[in-house]
């Protein structure tokens, strides 16, 4: 497993235009892979936005627990559906630490982390969260999709001050079955308290992405950009 932590990972990459001045870094759900959301970039940029690389990599394979040890690309073992727990701790710090070394990369590649939005939905939403609360230097803001936090009673643990920095756009369907909402609206509530500024969407889906949020998302982005 340190192997995992250490490779850097595959990915996939669409450039909006010529030397990108912003970076979107989205991992995606499990079992799937950076394929998954590739097809949202011509949904959801807009013409007068800068330049922009998204990078979706590919979560490691792994055996998940809760689906009877089969392997596939997760970003951490399911152990049970006990939500407090159910994330393999010592997977989501190797996960993160491999979102890390994209940011570096990034970085030397000309994109500083206040141009970086860090995005994920589902199981990939959980690491954009965890990584979010520990950047010592913040994002430009955190973008969390039918997901919630990883060990929200310990959050405050975890939290630096420049983590406070970011602003979260947080989303959840209402008919979710993967993830109830009620975990993502604790979820919500807790990054409010901790002190995020953080904007919250719910719809009438089930565990995926509507056009509505796509909408929203959008605007949150354009926000982003403008500052």
């Amino acid at each position: 497993m340190n192997d995992i932590a250490t490779e850097l990972l595959q990915t996939v990459e669409q450039e909006t235009g010529p030397s990108p001045q912003w970076s979107v870094l989205w991992l995606h759900g499990l079992g799937a892979d950076g394929h998954d959301f590739a097809p949202i970039v011509p949904e959801l940029v807009r013409k007068d936005w800068p330049a922009l690389r998204f990078v979706f990599p590919h979560a490691p394979v792994r055996p998940v627990t809760i689906n009877n040890g089969v392997p596939m690309r997760a970003w951490y073992d399911i152990v049970g559906m006990d939500f407090p727990n159910r994330a393999d701790s010592d997977g989501v710090s190797q996960s993160i630490a491999q979102v890390e070394a994209l940011i570096v990369r990034e970085q030397a590649r000309g994109i500083a982390p206040e141009r970086l939005l860090l995005a994920g939905f589902s199981q990939g939403g959980t690491i954009a969260l965890a990584a979010g609360l520990r950047r010592q230097r913040p994002l430009a803001g955190l973008i969390a999709l039918s997901t919630y936090l990883p060990g929200a009673d310990q959050a405050a643990a975890a939290l630096s001050d420049a983590a406070l920095q970011q602003p979260i756009f947080m989303a959840h369907g209402q008919g979710d079955p993967v993830i109830p909402l009620a975990y993502a609206e604790r979820s919500a509530q807790i990054l409010g308290t901790l002190g995020f500024t953080l904007e919250w969407h719910r719809y009438p889906m089930a565990h995926q992405v509507c056009a509505e949020e796509i909408r929203d998302l959008g605007d949150w982005m354009s926000h982003r950009f403008a500052l």
